[in-house]
């Protein structure tokens, strides 16, 4: 699950990772208002008005401002709010904002230069263990900086007993930190993976973390994924999610108990089992096609699944075919195929081909009524059958 910064950083803020002073607003009055409560309690002049979407590269989007007023706090909350913001993560189309963060300014000028470093905590899925990657090369172009300079990039293993003091200080040291900086990066790096951990993550990216010109380090931006299978224990991180952000159509999927994934293909797939559905994207794409989703209706499905699918499915229209690829292990392949069958009838006009390849428990039979149904859907038996129906209709 996805969540904004804001939210993000009040996680951080709990578990004792520091942030800068920040509240969420979601008008040009609001953000004013927030603005001279942060000035007041922190003394500084300058105000970060920061888009709030589930999106990188928003600051070359044009959706992070640095304020040195009041004034241009509400120039920039009015020119945020209700923007359309295109970043190389939204694709064209982009994102509406619906709310801005207004933040306490950190890169005042002083004694030592400010310095913008990287910091993620993800799982290395090779060892089965968790890793920091930090970088003393933060800011806006990370990637350029994994690309083209791949030495400047750090990696930390940590043991699943939880992160060691000595580890915290080695990243200090590599980030060249020193003294009153050092110190407080130790405390961060610890506290910043006690707080991955206890909040059953699947990401967190610091991108940048910052070392102040009074050598304080602060979480500027934060980016948090959630592991969903985890959301039980936590009610408090579930009601972070925000719909507003998500693919309309995963979300119908998801109220019906279906495991749905947007792709940019033309041939939809309907399959019970992740594992099944991942081979027959590879069918589709071997046979010339392009998947256009992934969609997974589970070890039951029947006619009301199907029928959900249908419905998801066709919601796109660069869709040329369906192909529906069943296993009848836990369920009989005959009543999947009355499945697809009364679920053709309930949804309607379908206007793309339907292949339904059936194998497994009474295949046979699902066949059969598959081939006897006098309905525009072709029925496949073998992997290579289906390949060609799929070739043959895009």
């Amino acid at each position: 699950m996805n969540i904004h910064e804001y939210q993000a950083k009040e996680i951080l803020r709990r578990n004792g990772v520091a942030v800068p002073h920040s509240q969420v607003v979601y008008s040009v009055n609001e953000a004013v208002d927030a603005a001279k409560a942060i000035m007041s309690e922190t003394g500084t002049n300058a105000i970060a008005v920061k888009a709030q979407i589930h999106a990188g590269g928003r600051g070359k989007g044009g959706g992070v401002k640095i304020a040195k007023n009041i004034e241009e706090v509400a120039t920039y909350a009015k020119s945020i709010l209700g923007m359309t913001l295109v970043t190389h993560q939204t694709g064209p189309a982009g994102k509406l904002v619906r709310k801005i963060l207004i933040e306490q300014g950190i890169y005042h000028s002083g004694s030592s230069p400010v310095k913008e470093l990287y910091m993620s905590i993800l799982l290395n899925r090779a060892t089965g263990r968790n890793m920091i990657i930090y970088s003393t090369e933060g800011g806006m172009d990370i990637e350029a900086v994994a690309a083209k300079t791949p030495h400047l990039i750090f990696k930390e293993e940590i043991h699943p007993s939880g992160i060691q003091s000595f580890q915290a200080r080695r990243i200090a040291f590599n980030l060249g930190l020193s003294g009153k900086a050092f110190s407080h990066m130790v405390k961060f790096v610890i506290a910043l993976y006690n707080a991955y951990i206890s909040n059953d993550a699947s990401l967190f990216e610091i991108n940048p973390v910052v070392k102040t010109s009074d050598d304080c380090i602060f979480a500027a931006d934060a980016k948090v994924n959630i592991d969903d299978n985890a959301l039980y224990r936590h009610p408090e991180l579930e009601a972070y999610r925000d719909i507003d952000e998500e693919d309309p159509t995963e979300v119908e999927a998801a109220e019906s108990n279906l495991n749905f994934v947007k792709l940019d293909g033309n041939v939809g797939c309907m399959v019970n089992g992740a594992g099944l559905a991942m081979a027959t994207m590879d069918i589709i794409k071997l046979s010339g096609g392009d998947p256009a989703n992934f969609l997974d209706v589970g070890g039951t499905a029947n006619a009301k699944t199907v029928a959900a699918g249908f419905r998801i499915i066709l919601k796109d229209p660069n869709v040329k075919a369906i192909l529906i690829n069943i296993f009848g292990g836990i369920v009989r392949c005959d009543r999947v195929a009355q499945g697809v069958v009364d679920a053709y009838k309930e949804v309607g006009n379908i206007p793309v081909p339907v292949i339904v390849r059936l194998q497994g428990t009474n295949a046979k039979e699902g066949k059969e009524l598959i081939d006897d149904s006098g309905l525009k859907v072709f029925s496949a038996v073998s992997l290579q059958d289906a390949a060609d129906l799929v070739k043959q209709m895009v």
